[in-house]
């Protein structure tokens, strides 16, 4: 299943961009995540351990983040954990800011995980892009009065 989210922010692309592509800052107001750490960069691709967690479970896994500044992340994981693992945030500028999008589509070795995720992505999936809107507050601060 795949699911999409989208919002706008009065900000311009580079910073949106930019608060995205922070990966190492997500626990910091993203709150199912525990940790995220750069194992390394080349060029525009960024290697990332992350631990996330739901209710009781908990996930471990590395990532492959792909780059393309200001208009596009793409994050694939062939962790064993998952079968599918396909995250893409695109920005683009729009009056007085930029729209951003994220599609989210997972799937899980484990059936029972899968489950939970089922029953948490639709909800999370529009809580992130809430989240990256109150982040782009907090460090950009208020625009046009907003």
């Amino acid at each position: 299943m795949i699911e999409r989210a989208s919002g706008t922010l009065p900000f311009d692309c580079d910073q949106v961009f930019d608060l995205i592509a922070d990966i190492e800052r997500y626990p910091e107001f993203l709150p199912w995540y525990i940790a995220s750490r750069i194992q390394r960069r080349e060029s525009n691709t960024v290697y990332v351990e992350q631990t996330v967690g739901f209710g009781p479970a908990r996930l471990d896994f590395a990532s492959t983040a792909l780059l393309d500044r200001p208009r596009r992340i793409d994050i694939t994981s062939t962790d064993p954990t998952f079968r599918k693992y396909n995250l893409s945030w695109a920005v683009k500028t729009t009056d007085g800011g930029s729209r951003i999008t994220v599609a989210a589509e997972f799937e899980l070795q484990s059936a029972f995980l899968q489950y939970a995720v089922d029953r948490f992505l639709p909800g999370a999936v529009d809580g992130i892009v809430a989240a990256f809107g109150v982040r782009a507050h907090v460090l950009y601060g208020p625009t046009n009065g907003n």
